[in-house]
Order: C-alpha cells, then sequence, then structure tokens
C-alpha cells in the first residue's frame, strides 16, 4: 500500500471540506452582522463548523490549523454567552482571520512550509478578538485581507467528481453521436423497409440522448453557493468606498454548467464594483434623495428558452447619458451631435477604454471594465445589455448558453451539400413550398411575409 499517497488524497478530501467549513463561517459572520438580534442557532452553526475543522485538523496532523481553529471556537462561544459584543469591528476582524485561515488552509493542503510569522499573526488576531482588546494594526490588516482576496474567495467550487473525466465522458458521448449519425445514414434505406430494425435505431437515439443528458446534468451546478459568496465581496467593496449595500439574490437554485459558472465570477465582481462606485450613492445623498441610506444590490438568474438569464442591478443613482455622450465624443468614439437610441448611448459603456468615473479610485476608473466583461460574455456564446432609470439604479443583464460543453446544431442541406448551423443562431425555421404557377412566382422563391 502507498500510504504516501492514501495520505495526499486524505489530505485533499481534507481540503475540500474544509473550504466548505470555511465558507460557512464567513456567510454566518455576514448573517450575524445584519441580524439586529443574536440568533444562538447560527451561533451553533459557526461552533460546529469551526470544532469539525479543528477535529479533521488534529487528525491529520496539521497542528497550525488545529490551534488557530480553538481560538475561532472560543471566540463564537464568548459571542454566544454574551461576554464578547457582536460589532463591525470584531466581525471584520474575524472575517480577516477566515482570509488568513484560508491561506494557511492551502499552503498545509499544498504541502509547501508556511510563511514565517503567519501562524503567529493569526492567533495574535483571533487571541485579541477573543479578549476584547482593540488593535488598529489588526483591524487594518483584517480588513485589508478581505477586500484584496475577493478574488480569490469567489473562485473557490468544487465538484466531487474529477471534472476532467467527465469531460472525457462527454467527448465520448459525442463522438458515440457522430458514429451513430454515420451509421443511421448508411441505414436509412433498410429501416424504411424494415419496421424491426427501425425501432432499434430509434430506442439506441433515446438511449444516447438520455446518457448524453446525464453527463450534462453531471456538470451543472446550483448558482445559489456562487451568488452567497458575493456578499463577503459586496461588504468589503462597500466598506472601502464608504458606503452601505446588501445583497439580494433570486434563483438561487438556478443550475449551469460549472464551466459557465466559473468564467463568470470576474464579470460579475467587476459589475458589482461599478455598483458600489458608480451606481450607490452615499448614504448621505441617498437619505437627501428619500432613499434607504443602504442601497441594494441585487443578482437574479432564471431559466429562459433553452439558457439562462443573470441580472446585475442596482437601486443608485443611473447612468448619466450627458456625461456618456460627452466622455464618447471626447474618445472620439462617435461625432458631436450624433443622434443616438436609449439603448445605443447605455451601450457605450461598453466601448474599450470607456470611464465616466471623474477620479481613479481602487474600484474604478481605469477604463478597464466593461468591455472585458462584453468580451467575456460573448466568449461563451452570450449576450449583454444594459438598462438605467436616472435616480432609479442600473440593471445589466447577461443572456448565457446553460454549457459550452455541447453546441446543438440544425442540419440544412443544399444540394448535395449538408450544413451545420449552430442551434442558438436559428432565428426561424418556414415551411418551404415552391411555386411555380403564376407569372409572379419563380420556382424556388420563398415569399415570408411579403
Amino acid at each position: 500500500m502507498d500510504t504516501d499517497l492514501d495520505y495526499q488524497t486524505t489530505l485533499a478530501t481534507f481540503g475540500i471540506e474544509a473550504e466548505e467549513n470555511l465558507s460557512t463561517i464567513e456567510e454566518g459572520l455576514l448573517d450575524l452582522e445584519s441580524r439586529p438580534r443574536l440568533d444562538p442557532e447560527l451561533l451553533y452553526s459557526l461552533m460546529r463548523a469551526a470544532h469539525t475543522l479543528k477535529g479533521n485538523s488534529a487528525i491529520l496532523g496539521l497542528r497550525a490549523l488545529t490551534d488557530v481553529t480553538h481560538v475561532l471556537e472560543d471566540c463564537f462561544e464568548r459571542l454566544r454567552v454574551g461576554e464578547l459584543a457582536v460589532t463591525g469591528e470584531a466581525i471584520t476582524r474575524l472575517l480577516g482571520a477566515v482570509d488568513r485561515l484560508r491561506r494557511t488552509l492551502r499552503v498545509a493542503v499544498a504541502g509547501a512550509p508556511e510563511e514565517d510569522g503567519d501562524h503567529d499573526r493569526l492567533m495574535s488576531l483571533l487571541e485579541s478578538v477573543r479578549d476584547g482588546r482593540s488593535d488598529p494594526d489588526q483591524v487594518e490588516a483584517a480588513g485589508e485581507s478581505g477586500s484584496r482576496q475577493s478574488g480569490d474567495r469567489v473562485s473557490v467550487s468544487t465538484l466531487r467528481v474529477d471534472l476532467t473525466r467527465l469531460d472525457k465522458l462527454l467527448n465520448l458521448a459525442g463522438e458515440v453521436y457522430i458514429g451513430q449519425g454515420r451509421l443511421n445514414r448508411l441505414l436509412e434505406d433498410a429501416a424504411a423497409r424494415d419496421a424491426t430494425l427501425a425501432g432499434a435505431i430509434w430506442q439506441l437515439d433515446q438511449l444516447h440522448t438520455e446518457i448524453q443528458d446525464e453527463v450534462m446534468r453531471l456538470r451543472m451546478i446550483p448558482l445559489g453557493p456562487t451568488f452567497r459568496q458575493y456578499r463577503r465581496t459586496l461588504r468589503d467593496l462597500a466598506r472601502e468606498a464608504g458606503k452601505q449595500a446588501v445583497l439580494v439574490t433570486e434563483g438561487d437554485e438556478v443550475e449551469v454548467d460549472t464551466a459557465i459558472v466559473d468564467r463568470i465570477r470576474d464579470p460579475i465582481t467587476h459589475m458589482l464594483r461599478n455598483a458600489i462606485d458608480h451606481g450607490l450613492e452615499t448614504p448621505e445623498e441617498r437619505a437627501l434623495a428619500g432613499k434607504n441610506p443602504t442601497g441594494r444590490i441585487s443578482l437574479r438568474a432564471r431559466h429562459s428558452s433553452g439558457g439562462v438569464i443573470i441580472e446585475v442591478s442596482d437601486d443608485g443613482r443611473g447612468l448619466d447619458r450627458d456625461r456618456i455622450r460627452a466622455r464618447a465624443v471626447a474618445l472620439g468614439v462617435i461625432a458631436d451631435g450624433t443622434e443616438l437610441t436609449d439603448a445605443e448611448m447605455l451601450h457605450l459603456i461598453f466601448t474599450p477604454g470607456f470611464s465616466t468615473a471623474t477620479a481613479v479610485t481602487e474600484l474604478s476608473g481605469r477604463g478597464v471594465g466593461m468591455d472585458v466583461v462584453r468580451r467575456d460574455i460573448e466568449a461563451l456564446r452570450g449576450t449583454v445589455k444594459v438598462d438605467s432609470t436616472p435616480g432609479g439604479g442600473t440593471t445589466i443583464v447577461l443572456r448565457l448558453p446553460l454549457t459550452v460543453a455541447i453546441i446543438h446544431g440544425f442540419v440544412v442541406a443544399v444540394g448535395e451539400e449538408r450544413y451545420v448551423i449552430p442551434l442558438d443562431a436559428v432565428e426561424e425555421c418556414a415551411a418551404f413550398q415552391v411555386r411555380s404557377q403564376g407569372r409572379d412566382c419563380q420556382p424556388g422563391v420563398l415569399n415570408l411575409r411579403g
């Protein structure tokens, strides 16, 4: 028996489960901060996740993780009994500790040596939270860790089946489908004369379709876990910008291919940044406008016509058409005085190098963003459009296929040639009847709505 291989396999499995426990802790801390009253059951769930992480770390001999999660447990226990107050500062520092713990975990799973001082700094941070001590340097470090690593955090996604195996299985199913199609064409004449043969071919078609569908379902994951991970990203971005925001998600149960999920993370992150920096007003500005000081940003998903629609919307100030036009003229994208529809005007924000920000900030202003979003979405055979109401907010709509693993085709024949057109490019199919009688009707001409 290869004990080293067994240990590495166990360590990899531990890493997956530990990431899930850290995500549970992170989401629980965000829930804790947003609720007006202390929820004992929520604190118990945090303690269970930390306890599980501590126990599994101890079994594998990961002493550093065991020590840290033990102190984390103590923090949750003090919150539960009321010895430690639930404040924004405490939550920020605990979230910062989760970030560092996540980094420590990945180092441990990779078998790499831990950086000098990392463990001591993490222990010091958690002990200061547990003991109710305030340390400005540690508070700053915690917040910095959270906001800078938002992209890393959101990128965590796991399937308990090796994705390369699923890809190979899907490719094999596709090859079988192609071979079966060739065989069907060779047997067309015989099947037309033999009902038994025709029935056997039909049954094979059905079985193959079911196999392909099942393989595709194995690759599908719900969007809910990905959407919920953005809560932390949004919190960090809002605090950095001096604004208040809450993330609302809908359609968590909508499933898409895991490859789609991986490739829409960066576009959604950028749209959330824009919503915070460009969209939402400051709490004072919102109050003056009669709005809730806390802005509302929504992530919604739904199925539509064999694909999925994802909407990112905010209830902020909306896009400034005059500023967009002025910027487009300055960049030479349009000439001064060019007449544009509202949709065309808003679509200008997807122009490379386009930004209406008055100053470069940590979040935006460099003109690199929405054009990348458009390019990333179109690379997935998707589309993106924007709608905005002055003073009422902005909504960006992404229309995406459910999967990029398979492209369904529509076979057409022209003379002796056969062509396959991607099905999502087909707008309409019309019945074709050749009219050869009448002075105004030419053979082979289709009269389509005049």
